[in-house]
């Protein structure tokens, strides 16, 4: 991720009570915020809005958050965004997938929002 405050957040989730809840909590941090409910419709929005962060369930229907995370670090655009997966997976052989898939890091649900607010923030620090 390139240095400066992050801004655009992507959130994908096939979860509409979670997504409610990303929302609320990120927007009163200041964060633009886009949503998806599955790996296409993430794809998507990445490709057309290029967000500083996005952040991925990885159990979603049509296309799972690693795959997205593929495809994404695939693209080898000039800034690269942070990647966090957020995923009920929470065996160390999953956070060690979700790592080779390329996410930065790995919380599992239910997810300390502040934890991942402190990851974001300290990205932008490099």
């Amino acid at each position: 991720m390139s240095n400066g405050k992050a801004e655009r957040l992507l959130i994908a989730d096939d979860d509409p009570n979670l997504l409610a809840v990303y929302i609320l909590f990120f927007e009163a941090y200041g964060y633009a915020i886009r949503t998806a409910i599955d790996g296409p419709g993430a794809l998507a929005v990445y490709r057309v809005w290029r967000p500083d962060v996005v952040m991925l369930d990885i159990q979603m229907p049509r296309l799972d958050g690693r795959a997205v995370a593929r495809e994404i670090r695939r693209m080898n655009v000039v800034s690269s965004p942070l990647l966090l997966a957020v995923s009920a997976l929470s065996a160390p052989a999953e956070r060690a997938e979700s790592f080779k898939a390329g996410f930065d890091d790995h919380f599992v649900k239910p997810a300390q929002l502040p934890a991942i607010l402190a990851a974001i923030a300290a990205s932008t620090l490099v």
